[in-house]
């Protein structure tokens, strides 16, 4: 009698942390992905053209673009100089697909961005055609969709979100 409690205490707090974590990637207003990004520094030797250094003097920070925009950058703000590139790739699966990436502002221009994307990709580029903000967005499920009956699904979804600006 005492071994199965035990057996079946084990289990329940298994279940409870398994749950729990389940529930820790909210896609909240939390970065949620835990990837810490580099601080801008205020000379930056080695930027490319399409980079502006930062924004001396001027209201709100943001990190020089140096490399493609991924899901890792989620909430982040970068520079872009006007006549630099964008490029962003997100990389899902054909049961989690993000949607295609979205612009509000007119500071870029969609690009070729050139590439196959495999099924649930979204791939973008822009150039900065005018000095101002962009805010990028898109989004995809947390869960797959079911597959059998009786299988859980959720119904929550991850959002990701760079606002640009273009100097």
């Amino acid at each position: 009698m005492r071994r199965t409690t035990v057996h079946r205490a084990s289990l329940a707090a298994a279940t409870l942390l398994l749950l729990a974590g389940c529930g820790s990637q909210s896609g909240s207003t939390d970065k949620g992905s835990g990837a810490v990004s580099p601080s801008p520094s205020p000379s930056s030797p080695g930027t490319s053209p399409a980079t502006s250094p930062g924004a001396s003097g001027s209201s709100g920070a943001c990190t020089p673009l140096t490399s493609e925009l991924t899901a890792a950058d989620n909430r982040d703000t970068v520079c872009v100089a006007v006549g630099g590139q964008l490029r962003l790739t997100l990389d899902g699966t054909r049961q989690r697909p993000w949607k295609a990436v979205t612009v509000s502002g007119s500071a870029l221009r969609a690009t070729n961005a050139g590439i196959v994307l495999q099924p649930g990709d979204a791939s973008a580029a822009y150039t900065a055609v005018a000095s101002g903000t962009v805010t990028l967005t898109s989004s995809r499920p947390l869960c797959a969709e079911p597959t059998a009956p009786g299988e859980v699904s959720c119904k929550g979804i991850q959002e990701w979100q760079v606002t640009v600006k273009v100097k």
